[in-house]
């Protein structure tokens, strides 16, 4: 593919989650590290989503669900945020056994999240538990239920103390032997940035080198103990879309799709770098 040479000229409205697993992808951004030629807004997953959905932004790190919700997306190749095992900071936190629960309280900011424990929900346990959207505050959530779906650092953050927990990354290995999506890069339909492709990656590559920067930060910010930090960033979490990512997306959405959570799922589109950029992707 050949690079279009105005295509520089536009800023790109870039949104980003505001939480802990994407600061690895999203380093350069939070450095300042990639020029003019981007406009940035950190916001929480499901706001990145409606934003792009309404054309407010170019390209978003965005729920993986929402890649068969919003018409007309491509994705980013060899990026993402997904967990091959336990992934700590999608948690189901209950008062009974799963099996039991009859009232669902979930984080008003997953979607991917909230998709994927019905899906756990009705294929491992045999419930259909009745949901309700409340905001990432355990107590009050368990106010209105008798189990929680909590999600990023608010998860990270929770005491566990006195309820049963259900790692959703770890329960869907279990159910696929496959890893778990849990967010990518996706332009909306008629955004041209194939030659800004390097920026991306080159930005989760700073965020790799930086690591010791980057968890002291955090661990300051966020309250959180820096070797736990480390460990989530390097060992929990993992950032490449690989085959075996492609995979459990694909089943994500055969599931999803089977349980009437999306339509019948469209082919992934991955944007093809222009052959200027190819060498900053490897």
């Amino acid at each position: 593919m050949r690079c279009r040479s105005d295509e520089k000229a536009v800023v790109l409205r870039v949104g980003i989650v505001n939480y802990l697993n994407s600061r690895p992808l999203a380093w350069s951004f939070l450095r300042g590290n990639v020029g003019k030629g981007f406009s940035t807004t950190f916001l929480p997953p499901a706001q990145v989503a409606d934003r792009l959905a309404a054309g407010s932004l170019d390209v978003g790190l965005i729920p993986s669900i929402e890649i068969q919700r919003i018409p007309g997306l491509a994705v980013l190749p060899g990026l993402c945020v997904a967990a091959t095992q336990e992934v700590r900071s999608v948690l189901l936190l209950s008062r009974c056994a799963p099996g039991e629960i009859q009232r669902l309280a979930l984080d008003e900011n997953s979607r991917t999240s909230a998709a994927l424990v019905r899906i756990l929900l009705r294929e491992r346990f045999r419930i259909e538990p009745q949901c309700l959207a409340a905001s990432p505050d355990l107590k009050e959530m368990m106010q209105e239920a008798d189990a929680a779906l909590i999600i990023g650092d608010p998860a990270l953050r929770v005491d566990r103390t006195g309820y049963r927990v259900l790692d959703l990354a770890a329960e869907w290995r279990e159910l696929t032997d496959l890893p778990f999506v849990f967010a990518v890069w996706a332009v909306r339909a008629g955004v041209e940035m194939s030659t800004r492709l390097g920026i991306f990656s080159r930005s989760l590559r700073q965020g790799m080198r930086e690591m010791d920067l980057l968890v002291r930060e955090a661990a300051r910010e966020l309250g959180l103990d820096a070797v736990e930090v480390r460990k989530y960033l390097t060992e929990n979490l993992s950032y490449e879309l690989g085959a075996a990512e492609l995979a459990g997306l694909e089943e994500f959405f055969r599931r999803a799709h089977s349980h009437g959570l999306i339509d019948s799922p469209e082919p992934l589109r991955l944007i093809e770098p222009c052959d200027d950029s190819r060498d900053s992707l490897e």
